[in-house]
């Protein structure tokens, strides 16, 4: 007799994961974010995600000059040795 294997019928199930958040849907919009420099510029030449100091996974697209500063990102960067205090 021979044991035969469940078929998952080719489904899979996806686990997401949680993440607190912070802050109201949409506000990372408003704000230049703190990530690598290198990164930075990589990823606005070749389209790619990064993910900024608190955790936002966008494509920079738009001047960082024109928006504040993401508090989040601030008070990490603030917090990592060599970060500048202002």
């Amino acid at each position: 007799m021979s044991e035969t294997q469940p078929s998952t019928g080719g489904a899979a199930t996806i686990e997401r994961q949680t993440q607190e958040q912070l802050v109201e849907p949409g506000d990372h919009e408003r704000f230049s974010h703190y990530a690598p420099k290198a990164k930075i510029m990589e990823s606005m030449v070749t389209g790619t995600p990064l993910i900024a100091l608190c955790g936002k996974v966008w494509v920079p697209t738009r001047d960082p000059e024109r928006f504040p500063i993401c508090p989040k990102c601030k008070e990490i960067y603030n917090s990592m040795p060599g970060g500048a205090e202002e």
